[in-house]
């Protein structure tokens, strides 16, 4: 599997990203500047959490109208599969990859801690080594990750299962204790209509070791190198 991580000004979870795909693929990942204007053949291209252009005018809008995204555009439209996690997440709504936006939490704060996530799916390349139903715990860190749509792309998301992980407890419950944002339904995730580009304001590339506290997110890079490679 040929993968690439895209690299913008404030990005900060690029290398973590690249240091779980190289041991997933077994192969270097590349790195690509914002300022490119092509893409190489690649399977999957990522876009990483961090801070991008420093989050001025609104989080993931200044980066999904950098040079390098016209191509991330292009791509993901001929099918190439897409990993927006976090500040990649906002990106990708920004740049109409994704429904919905990312809003202000609706504690107004910054929000760092780990959370429960039921995942809704196993029929994607990205959740194929998860079961459905299953529930997992990833590192959340994001003062925008507040899911909002208008109530009719909400319903056809739902009904599409487009959703991709909730925010649950611990036993599985979606409730409002376990919403750490405000997110519409208690979505963590979405799909496009292809499922094909997934976004997730959770942190899968943060718990890929034990050294590192745990492994529910190795599953997700696993299922892509079985469904890309």
């Amino acid at each position: 599997m040929k993968a690439a991580v895209i690299v913008f000004p404030g990005s900060n979870c690029d290398r973590d990203v690249k240091v779980a795909l190289d041991a997933a693929t077994g192969r270097p990942t590349s790195m690509i500047w914002h300022k490119e204007t092509e893409l190489p053949a690649l399977d999957l291209i990522v876009l990483p959490g961090g801070f991008s252009y420093g989050d001025y005018l609104r989080a993931g809008a200044i980066a999904a109208r950098s040079p390098v995204m016209r191509a991330v555009v292009a791509k993901a439209q001929s099918g190439t599969a897409v990993l927006a996690i976090c500040n990649g997440f906002q990106v990708a709504t920004e740049a109409g990859l994704l429904p919905g936006t990312l809003m202000r939490n609706r504690n107004q704060k910054f929000v760092c801690k780990d959370v429960h996530l039921k995942v809704e799916t196993s029929q994607t390349a990205f959740t194929a080594r998860y079961a459905a139903g299953q529930v997992i715990r990833l590192p959340i860190a994001h003062a925008d990750g507040n899911y909002f749509a208008d109530p009719e792309t909400l319903a056809e998301i739902e009904a599409e299962g487009r959703v991709a992980f909730r925010y649950v407890t611990p036993d599985g419950a979606p409730d409002d204790d376990a919403n750490p944002n405000g997110s519409a339904a208690n979505i963590a995730g979405v799909f496009n209509r292809e499922k094909t580009v997934l976004g997730l304001m959770p942190h899968p590339e943060r718990l890929t070791e034990p050294a590192l506290g745990g492994i529910d997110g190795r599953a997700m890079f696993d299922s892509l190198v079985a469904a890309l490679s």
